[in-house]
């Protein structure tokens, strides 16, 4: 209603009036003039669309001799196929479709290897501990 013209005097109602008129505020006015845009994200948009690009990933990992590889590989065999995108954009796309290498969660939680007491089989016999093993500590024997 305010861009209709007055036939009086040639010139638009405006806001103020015809809210004035309608007995509304100008802000519901302005809210249910804006279109409602969906969301969308940032930044410049790569050379493919998601599911285009959830595509090629998807026969790169079939082309792959291995059972499961990372979104470092797959981004890096997208480029020399010439697909440049981000490396963050192949790791949210795998992520979502469930495309992920399988990994593993934490190490295994059994008995330890090695209780941490020692008892010699005869007297003045020396002992020594590896601590450098991923299992745990080991015991050697050193001959006396």
């Amino acid at each position: 209603m305010s861009a209709r013209v007055s036939p009086s005097s040639g010139r638009a109602y405006g806001i103020a009036r015809v809210t004035r008129i309608w007995g509304i505020g100008r802000a519901l006015i302005y809210r249910h003039r804006a279109a409602p845009v969906p969301p969308r994200r940032r930044g410049p948009t790569g050379p493919l669309s998601d599911i285009d690009l959830v595509d090629e990933i998807r026969a790169v990992l079939t082309a792959s001799p291995f059972h499961g590889e990372g979104y470092r590989k797959v981004w890096a065999r997208l480029r020399f196929k010439g697909i440049r995108t981000a490396e963050r954009r192949v790791m949210r796309l795998m992520r979502e479709h469930g495309l992920q290498a399988p990994s593993r969660r934490g190490r295994p939680r059994g008995p330890r290897t090695h209780d941490g007491i020692i008892r010699t089989k005869r007297v003045d016999e020396m002992w020594g501990m590896n601590l450098t093993g991923k299992r745990g500590l080991r015991a050697t024997a050193s001959p006396p």
